[in-house]
């Protein structure tokens, strides 16, 4: 048998965890890493961000919102699966829409409940440099991993619902003005969870060594400090010490 070695989390690498054991260690990754805890978001919540930073937010989070479909299509283009095909194609009609309204529509409609033009958020000219940077590494990741470490990374959607909600009640009591803007986290409390439920029973059912079950651990990380990036880049920018990169489009809440 050979030697096990304690990772990062505590646990050993060379034991294959069973499904509430794989469950629980990944949890342990949402609890440490996950964005709910970057002090962007406890301001956030705290309703301590003034309009400019929400539209910043908002504006920059644009970005990863419209390139959500293009990373699904990229885990669809990976899998030889049709079943599988079937099931994550729904992620590509959540955002882009079909015959409803999609996700991406849906954050056009919270960017002008800021005051913004919508058309000047779907550009995409006024992205901060980092958060771009952080965007296309994601998207860089799922193109280049294996399709295990592609739906790994969109595990943190099994956090994403209780952040949502807390988000919810949030903006609706600290920023009203923003009240019918709020559709695309209402649809998100059902999807996110069935989809992350459907990304873990893949990644579970894929994950059949430890060295794999690392994979899928070591995916979600990479994950969660991608979305603490972007949040990084909007804190210095816009908030402490609010230093913005000299690029000349980039949004200037003061002119908006």
């Amino acid at each position: 048998m050979g030697r096990t070695r304690d990772n990062d989390l505590g646990q050993s690498e060379a034991v294959l965890l069973d499904k509430t054991q794989l469950r629980q260690r990944l949890q342990q990754v949402g609890e440490a890493m996950y964005h709910h805890r970057h002090p962007f978001h406890l301001r956030m919540h705290a309703g301590e961000l003034t309009r400019g930073q929400m539209q910043a937010w908002v504006l920059n989070r644009y970005y990863y919102q419209s390139s959500i479909p293009i990373k699904d299509a990229i885990i669809l283009s990976k899998s030889d699966d049709v079943g599988f095909r079937r099931a994550w194609r729904k992620r590509i009609v959540d955002h882009d829409g079909d015959t409803g309204v999609g996700g991406i529509e849906k954050w056009l409609q919270l960017a002008e409940a800021t005051g913004l033009d919508r058309s000047y958020v779907a550009r995409g000219s006024a992205i901060l440099p980092g958060v771009r940077y952080a965007v296309d590494a994601y998207i860089d990741l799922v193109r280049n991993g294996s399709l295990l470490e592609a739906v790994s990374s969109s595990l943190t959607e099994l956090f994403a619902g209780q952040l949502i909600a807390l988000r919810m009640d949030a903006l609706a009591k600290y920023y009203p003005w923003l009240q019918h803007g709020l559709a695309y986290f209402q649809g998100r409390l059902t999807q996110a969870p069935e989809d992350a439920a459907f990304a873990f029973d893949y990644a579970f059912e894929h994950a059949d060594t430890p060295h794999l079950q690392s994979v899928v651990v070591r995916s979600l990380e990479r994950k969660c400090a991608l979305l603490w990036a972007q949040l990084d880049a909007l804190q210095y920018c816009y908030v402490d010490p609010g230093s913005l990169p000299p690029q000349p489009l980039l949004f200037r809440p003061e002119a908006s």
